[in-house]
């Protein structure tokens, strides 16, 4: 509740009061008169609006901060989902080619209409595996949607997990921008129990899997678009960095992240 400071406002209502009489004492008419209150009650409401917040003490919370707690809370969506597909029974394929990946993208919910009517899409991390390592880096974040997502298996809202295989696709996602499909190629991939993985188109650059209310199944990435959410990675790193900086230079951390990283360690050495 704001809280004015009574004698600052009455004293200010008072000057506008005097005014008013100055006036009216030298014949202004009726006309000019009612304008004079009109224009002085706006005043008055101005400098009202004006004082109340340091009079009470409240300062605006400046945008990065809920920035800040998206993306905090984007990560640790992205955890639980990765756990979710990791031990799912239908995703034998998933586990088998998450081994490989060079790059795991983790979108915890796409949903319809997220960008416009018939669209669907949302927001997601991305992480890296160091070739010589094998560390796993990031994340750095995104949003993906396209009006022609396809989800297959249908739905209001669905899971995705996008596995990098190959280093062109992970080079293409470091842009600030890139359409799937036609910068980088995408195939959709196994589900099922007993599916096994070289069913896959493993030739592409990214392989798609997604669940939606309960059930998994593959969804259809050709042209979404996948673009660089730079308000998100300045607020969780405290500065503004790019995907490079935070998955190849490596020159940001963020500790919140280390939950996240180790799942996704694990799940690719699961048999």
């Amino acid at each position: 509740m704001i809280l004015f400071n009574q004698r600052k406002v009455a004293k200010t209502a008072y000057q506008m009061s005097g005014l008013n009489k100055k006036f009216l004492k030298k014949g202004v008419n009726m006309k000019t008169k009612r304008c004079i209150c009109i224009t002085s009650t706006v005043m008055l409401i101005a400098v009202m609006v004006f004082l109340a917040p340091k009079m009470s003490g409240f300062t605006p919370a400046p945008a990065f901060a809920d920035d800040a707690m998206d993306a905090r809370h984007l990560v640790d969506k992205a955890k639980l989902t990765f756990e979710t597909f990791a031990v799912a029974r239908e995703m034998g394929g998933f586990r088998q080619l998450v081994k490989d990946a060079r790059g795991v993208f983790i979108a915890p919910q796409i949903l319809k209409g997220a960008f416009i009517i018939g669209a669907s899409g949302g927001s997601g991390v991305f992480l890296v595996r160091d070739k010589k390592t094998g560390e796993w880096t990031g994340p750095a974040f995104y949003t993906i949607g396209e009006a022609s997502f396809g989800l297959q298996i249908g739905g209001e809202a669905s899971e995705v997990i996008l596995l990098i295989m190959t280093e062109r696709g992970v080079t293409a996602l470091l842009s600030s921008s890139v359409k799937l499909g036609a910068d980088i190629g995408v195939a959709v991939g196994p589900v099922g129990i007993g599916v096994d993985a070289s069913t896959a188109n493993l030739s592409a650059d990214i392989i798609s899997f997604a669940r939606s209310k309960g059930l998994y199944g593959g969804i259809s990435v050709e042209g979404a678009v996948v673009k660089v959410r730079e308000g998100l990675n300045k607020s969780y790193y405290g500065k503004k960095v790019t995907p490079t900086d935070i998955l190849i230079r490596k020159a940001v951390k963020n500790s919140h992240s280390a939950p996240l990283i180790e799942t996704v360690s694990k799940g690719v050495q699961v048999k």
